[in-house]
């Protein structure tokens, strides 16, 4: 079975796959798990902190003004990190996702100051305008590495593991919280917590340093992972215009990608941070965060089911994701219509109160919407290809669309706009994107990427856009099953159209080959005239 990379080699190349103790750091899966502690302790514990409403101590307006800022900033970011200004490309992912970890380490220092000076609001909000940009970029990063590693079959499971690592990052994080103020009956954290979290978002500064070089990784079918490309400015420019030239549908996507963030506010301002005291709040929060895990790894499951054809888990996918939007939204009127602003101190409830148990089922739903919500949007993105540098900028659409919508629902919450307003507004997004992704799903998603699929187009680092059918491609191969030292040296004879096209002695594990775009190709080691 060949895998087409997409870029233009002139000559033959041939590669050595990794060995030893080695082969398992490059391993993809591996990656995707240090790619995942990263997360686990900057946006893990990001989440974990907004997830208890207010931040766990700040008036409601001022975090609210702080999201608003950070997901506004985000917005942009995201959509020059991924492509516009190249900066992931530019710098390599590594670094990309260092210097992004950064921004959660002010945040969370943000938070520690205005504990310490209670007039100094406006630094949350300055401090999260910075995270939205160095966020930006560990997203755009973790985003193209996220769905390049795995192949087609196993992005489900990819995709659930490192939600999965994440969303422990943000349960451990609650957990946290929830046993330094399961005695405090206030409605405020202590500032342990922050230093804490500070702490922990240092730590993730290190570990990209220790990650592997995408280029010299392969994937678990012996194929090898696709490099980034690293074009001029001119042609990242063109890459937006021409990613939707050539592949439209990915407009029927961008409403989901809008309300993928939207109902955070309602569900971590206006109902955890409303109506619970702060011990409560945290063990909601540690509840929200925990019940993503198995939630992540179940829909990851239903997505890679090898019973299944790939068109069908879409659909599947689909049915189980509005399924989900409508028992929690149907649950979550139910209490929303008993409550308005603002909600008195002397009401919140507590752990012990008559009636808790329901409300707190309520946000563990919530939490499963946000993780089957966040899991099925990117196994789409890679059903749609399995290129690098195509799926940096679909991710790129994905966080900069989604964080315009944060941004202005929670600039909304500031403003006070009533909590029902906010409730019903997130339903009617929630359902109305998945309504535009059907289409979608339905012309666009097929049992197999296909190679026109892959390419944004053939562009060369200086924006010159090619025809698809005159650019070379390479085709990667497995001459073994496993790597055995040394390999026996094997003929390979690989045709075109039933003819002869070439033969290659092969004594490595991968072996890439430079081949003219129209044709196709079948890979034997044997020689057959039959071969069609």
């Amino acid at each position: 079975m060949s895998d087409i990379e997409k870029r233009s080699v002139p000559e033959v190349s041939v590669e050595q796959g990794p060995r030893g103790i080695l082969r398992i750091y490059k391993n993809p899966l591996t990656q995707v798990v240090l790619l995942g502690v990263v997360c686990f302790l900057s946006p893990g514990m990001f989440d974990a902190l907004n997830g208890l409403g207010a931040g766990g101590w700040v008036d409601p307006k001022t975090s609210a003004n702080g999201n608003a800022a950070l997901y506004a900033t985000f917005a942009v970011g995201a959509f020059f990190s991924g492509f516009g200004l190249s900066i992931c490309n530019k710098l390599g992912p590594r670094l990309t996702l260092l210097i992004g970890t950064t921004g959660y380490s002010l945040y969370m220092g943000s938070y520690l100051a205005t504990y310490m000076h209670h007039d100094a609001g406006w630094f949350i909000i300055f401090a999260g305008a910075i995270l939205g940009l160095c966020a930006a970029l560990l997203w755009t990063a973790q985003g193209s590495l996220m769905l390049a590693y795995p192949t087609e079959s196993n992005k489900g499971m990819y995709i659930s593991v490192f939600w999965s690592i994440l969303h422990v990052g943000a349960s451990v994080g609650a957990s946290v919280i929830l046993g330094q103020n399961f005695h405090n009956t206030t409605n405020a954290v202590g500032k342990e917590t922050y230093i804490g979290f500070l702490i922990l978002t240092l730590i993730a500064i290190l570990i990209p340093m220790f990650m592997a070089d995408p280029k010299t990784m392969y994937r678990a079918d012996g194929s090898k992972v696709t490099a980034a490309r690293h074009p001029s400015w001119k042609a990242e420019i063109m890459g937006l215009w021409i990613a939707l030239r050539t592949d439209p549908s990915i407009l029927m996507l961008f409403p989901m990608f809008f309300a993928s963030n939207w109902f955070y506010t309602w569900q971590f301002n206006d109902y955890n941070g409303v109506l619970f005291n702060i011990r409560t709040r945290a063990l909601n929060s540690f509840v929200y965060w925990t019940v993503q895990i198995p939630g992540c790894v179940a829909i990851g499951l239903l997505l890679d089911s090898r019973h299944l054809r790939r068109r069908v888990r879409a659909f599947l996918g689909w049915g189980v994701l509005l399924a989900v939007v409508f028992i929690v939204h149907i649950w979550g009127y139910l209490y929303q219509k008993d409550y308005k602003r603002p909600v008195p101190e002397e009401a919140r409830i507590d752990i012990h109160d008559h009636g808790y148990s329901g409300k707190a089922w309520l946000f563990a739903f919530c939490g499963l919407l946000d993780a089957t919500w966040q899991t099925y949007t990117y196994w789409m993105m890679g059903a749609m290809s399995n290129d690098p540098a195509k799926l940096a900028i679909f991710t790129g659409f994905y966080k900069s669309i989604q964080s315009v919508g944060a941004a202005v629902i929670w600039r909304a919450d500031a403003l006070e706009i009533p909590y029902m307003n906010i409730f019903i507004s997130t339903w009617v997004l929630l359902v109305v994107g998945l309504i535009f992704a059907l289409p979608m799903l339905h012309f666009r998603i097929k049992d197999h990427t296909e190679l026109a699929d892959e390419a944004i187009a053939r562009m060369d680092e200086d924006g010159h856009v090619h025809d698809l059918a005159t650019t070379p491609r390479v085709i990667t191969f497995r001459v073994a099953a496993i790597p055995a030292s040394p390999l026996t040296p094997v003929d390979v004879w690989v045709y075109s159209n039933g003819i002869p096209y070439t033969t290659v002695t092969s004594d490595v594990y991968v072996h890439a080959l430079s081949v003219p775009a129209p044709l196709s190709f079948i890979i034997s080691t044997s020689p057959s005239s039959s071969i069609p």
